[in-house]
């Protein structure tokens, strides 16, 4: 009896405290953690936000629009969202494979597998851009054949989305495959034991199972591909109006001294980031319900 009233008084006293779970650290200690995250977060995140619209906005909303309504600025905007096309959707496929092969199936070099795909988080993006110089360069492994076949890869679009590709070719598998091994196979050993086919269970069953971690992927994927510099600034060339992203066209708009315009783009990225984080806050909000 002594022993269970110790128990309810230390439970009364851990509500009352707000102490939830095992830690038992004073509540000075708790505020004072949190508020060195919001310090933090103040200075180095949200104020720097703050700025970059504040700057884009300073000449007034008729310079603001002018900015983005030039046409280098549209067409840098455009290659933006089509590389984001083209790249997101091959590594959604790349990423639910692989997932698939890895979390699925025992089969020779699986841990080789693992590796080669965590090997874009390791590489600069600039060393990755280099690479793709080394291979379809004038001077590169096929870039003869492919100058006698007229074919442009580098300081061209289709090095752009190479490059892009690489960068981001991790990030939805890497959401995947933890995903798809903590969840098993009972579902899908049920379903072909009643006689489902393969792609049957993948659709009805595999896939819903893991939608919502794919969309999370989908969208740090999109997120990285539309904001990547380091490799696309290597492939690209810094064709005006051709080969120039909309990161490309900031920094030259900011070397430049044009600061109103540079700013401007800049704020069109950022709106960009905080969609894609208001998305990814959505996406955690329903996977943890």
């Amino acid at each position: 009896m002594m022993v269970g009233n110790r128990l309810g008084a230390a439970a009364q006293r851990a509500v009352g405290n707000d102490r939830y779970g095992p830690l038992t650290e004073p509540r000075l200690v708790r505020w004072l953690l949190i508020g060195i995250a919001l310090v933090f977060l103040g200075f180095f995140l949200i104020v720097p936000l703050a700025l970059v619209f504040v700057k884009a906005f300073e000449g007034g909303w008729h310079t603001y629009l002018e900015a983005l309504r030039d046409p280098i600025a549209t067409a840098a905007i455009r290659l933006t969202l089509l590389v984001a096309a083209i790249a997101v959707p091959v590594n959604l496929v790349f990423g639910l494979a692989a997932a698939w092969a890895i979390a699925k199936f025992r089969f020779r070099g699986k841990n080789l597998l693992v590796t080669l795909i965590d090997v874009p988080f390791s590489v600069s993006p600039v060393v990755a851009g280099m690479i793709f110089v080394l291979l379809f360069g004038a001077h590169g492994w096929v870039g003869p054949w492919l100058a006698e076949h007229d074919v442009k890869i580098i300081f061209a679009v289709p090095g752009i989305v190479l490059a892009t590709m690489f960068v981001t070719a991790p990030l939805v598998a890497r959401e995947l495959i933890p995903l798809m091994q903590a969840q098993g196979d009972d579902e899908e050993e049920a379903a072909l034991t009643l006689g489902a086919s393969g792609w049957q269970t993948f659709f009805r069953v595999s896939l819903p199972k893991v939608r919502w971690g794919l969309m999370y992927g989908v969208v740090l994927c999109n997120a990285r591909a539309m904001g990547e510099f380091g490799a696309v600034s290597v492939v690209s060339g810094h064709i005006r109006g051709l080969t120039n992203t909309l990161p490309l066209h900031v920094e030259i708009l900011y070397n430049e001294y044009q600061f109103a315009a540079s700013f401007a783009a800049a704020s069109l990225l950022t709106l960009l980031a905080l969609v894609t984080l208001m998305l990814k806050s959505l996406i955690e909000w329903r996977t943890s319900r």
